[in-house]
């Protein structure tokens, strides 16, 4: 992987977890959302491929789409294990 690469893939990371932390809710700070949009970046992938639906349009923008929408899957999923979690004891 080179730096390019993975600069790109921080940039896609943070610009997805913020966007997804700011509709969702329950920002987790710049590590965090770079962690989160990153991971939503897989999810969404799975996502759009089980659903069988196309990433709308083409180039970054279209994988900044497909990671803000795993990331927030991920954060409502998370957010639903905290409450579960935390209603149980």
């Amino acid at each position: 992987m080179s730096i390019e690469t993975l600069v790109i893939w921080l940039v896609v990371g943070l610009i997805a977890g913020w966007l997804a932390s700011a509709v969702v809710g329950g920002g987790y700070g710049i590590v965090g959302d770079i962690v989160i949009g990153i991971v939503g970046a897989f999810v969404g992938g799975w996502l759009f491929r089980a659903l069988g639906v196309g990433a709308p349009g083409s180039g970054i923008v279209s994988t900044i789409i497909v990671a803000f929408v795993g990331a927030c899957v991920l954060l409502l999923l998370l957010r639903a294990l905290h409450r579960t979690r935390y209603r149980s004891t």
